[in-house]
């Protein structure tokens, strides 16, 4: 990124020229205001003054740094970003973290956050939603144009800001247990830096015209299981107020054996023995590590990284035994789309062809769960007889994988007596050109971001998809501002309760309904639920 000095012309040159994968609405934008000669936005900020631009009567600023380039301290918490004179473009989107996916591979120099808001120094007082991507903790990055902030805050005059953050193993592999306590931040890094995030937000929303005592996470996928995770982290006490997550959970982390065991197979890959020898070890040379084979699973899986039980900044399980004592009071939201697995398993035409012979064994492979697959087949053609096998295949998996999280969190937070409400999303465009991955993992993003029109949304441009992203979106924004999720365009939303198990389906009916799939959920209740990079 580089520092300018307060130039017009050279920001109207980068306004017209840098679009960063914006979203649908910068194309048009960026001309109307050169035209215009319409004045730069200006934000000041604890290091120096930023310039956004304006982008359909949303000020939008892009790639703000809020820590400084990870490298020189490489597994460890980051340092604050380094000030600047005069007044830096933020009007490209910052660098994702290192990483092997579409987006890679990235910088080291990743921590940067992008801003939309209605206004500037307004004392407006606007909730403030901040979006954790998913990608597992792997991948991913908070540019994506599915994730803009703009409709949202046009919708319901707020302010949104997505994050960038280390992730795989320069944001989570544990090295503790083998380097001691120079390494004790190594586990957790990608956690801490949106530690880092959500204090650079709370010290700024004044600035954005929001309120730092009223600001929700959302997230999801990893970007839920990260919320999870900060719901359990002493550090993140009193840093967000609502959460929201969807089709992401967290309910126990990796611990630190298993962890251990995984940090010594990376060292064995390199031939190294001392760990302090990966920090300084090229940066696309580590990322290979993301790619060997994961010790604790019986499949070739690429090595787990993820939050780890270090004592230290988590010291607990983020919803095993019991929902986190610290987050008790937040009222949150878990989700989940009823088809998720047709997201990952979907893209293979032989799962849709599947015979009730070649069916036990796709199972054991893919349920995730120690349970006989004769008896979940068994289980599913009682329940639903009109299920050809591989929709037993594809409902099988998504109930003993990511949904079974959701219900074990939303079971301890029942017992806890928190607010807490859950939801299905049912809703998928009928006519589509993907209507056989009907509900399927992802498609509730483009729904709450009322970002259907997006490259990549896959919902469609239809009245119905209008109508969902109006309800979910609407669902957002009034939890975001009230602590509840109710509006007027929804039937009344109950909170979940172990009695009932109310859940809003969100669909064309959209309908508030007890324990949906409580078949299904009995069935896996059967044999403990472990998440995948545990042990």
């Amino acid at each position: 990124m580089t520092i300018a000095p307060d130039d017009p012309q050279r920001r109207q040159f980068l306004r017209a020229s840098t679009l960063c994968s914006l979203g649908a609405g910068l194309a048009a934008a960026v001309p109307v205001a050169a035209a215009h000669g319409q004045a730069s936005p200006i934000a000041r900020l604890r290091s120096g003054r930023v310039a956004g631009q304006t982008e359909q009567g949303i000020h939008v600023f892009r790639g703000i740094p809020y820590g400084a380039d990870t490298a020189p301290r490489r597994f460890q918490q980051a340092a604050l970003e380094t000030p600047w004179h005069g007044v830096r473009d933020a009007l490209a989107c910052g660098p994702a973290a290192p990483q092997a996916s579409g987006e890679g591979p990235g910088s080291e120099d990743c921590l940067y956050l992008n801003v939309w808001t209605p206004a500037l120094r307004d004392g407006g007082r606007r909730p403030v939603l901040v979006y954790l991507h998913g990608g597992a903790y792997n991948n991913g990055s908070g540019s994506d144009p599915l994730y803009d902030g703009g409709n949202l805050c046009r919708r319901g005059d707020v302010v949104v800001v997505t994050v960038n953050h280390r992730l795989n193993a320069f944001g989570y592999l544990y090295l503790a247990g083998l380097g001691g306590e120079a390494f004790a931040d190594s586990g957790n890094a990608g956690q801490l830096d949106l530690v880092q995030a959500l204090q650079w937000v709370r010290q700024h929303a004044a600035e954005f015209g929001g309120d730092a005592g009223n600001v929700t996470v959302f997230g999801q996928s990893g970007g839920g299981a990260k919320i999870a995770t900060l719901m359990a982290m002493p550090a993140a006490k009193g840093l967000f107020h609502r959460a929201w997550t969807m089709s992401g959970q967290q309910v126990t982390a990796a611990g630190p054996r298993a962890a251990t065991q995984r940090a010594r197979r990376v060292l064995e890959h390199f031939g190294l023995r001392d760990p302090q020898a990966l920090r300084t070890l090229p940066m696309e040379k580590l990322l290979e590590a993301v790619k060997l084979r994961d010790p604790s699973w019986v499949e070739d899986t690429g090595l787990y990284f993820g939050p780890v039980l270090d004592a230290h900044h988590l010291p607990v399980h983020p919803f095993w035994p019991q929902a986190p004592a610290q987050s008790a009071g937040i009222p949150m939201v878990i989700g989940n789309t009823h088809d998720e697995t047709r997201a990952f398993l979907g893209h293979d035409e032989r799962n849709f062809a599947l015979g009730w012979d070649e069916l036990p064994a796709k199972l054991e492979k893919e349920q995730f769960v120690d349970l006989l697959p004769s008896v979940a087949v068994t289980a599913y053609r009682r329940m639903y007889p009109h299920y050809t096998p591989s929709e037993v295949f594809f409902a099988a998996t998504t109930a003993g994988r990511s949904w079974r999280g959701a219900v074990e969190e939303l079971e301890a937070r029942a017992r806890q007596g928190a607010p807490t409400w859950a939801y299905q999303l049912d809703w998928y465009d009928r006519g589509g050109e993907v209507a056989r991955l009907r509900a399927f993992h992802t498609l509730d993003i483009p729904l709450v971001f009322h970002n259907t029109r997006q490259p990549g949304s896959r919902t469609g441009a239809t009245a119905s998809a209008t109508r969902m992203a109006d309800a979910m979106g609407d669902a957002l924004l009034a939890f975001a501002r009230h602590g509840d999720p109710n509006h007027g365009g929804l039937p009344r939303w109950e909170p979940y309760s172990l009695q009932r198990r109310q859940t809003l389906v969100f669909d064309d009916d959209s309908r508030l309904q007890d324990d949906p799939r409580g078949g299904e959920r009995r069935l896996y209740a059967q044999v403990p639920f472990v998440q995948r990079g545990t042990a």
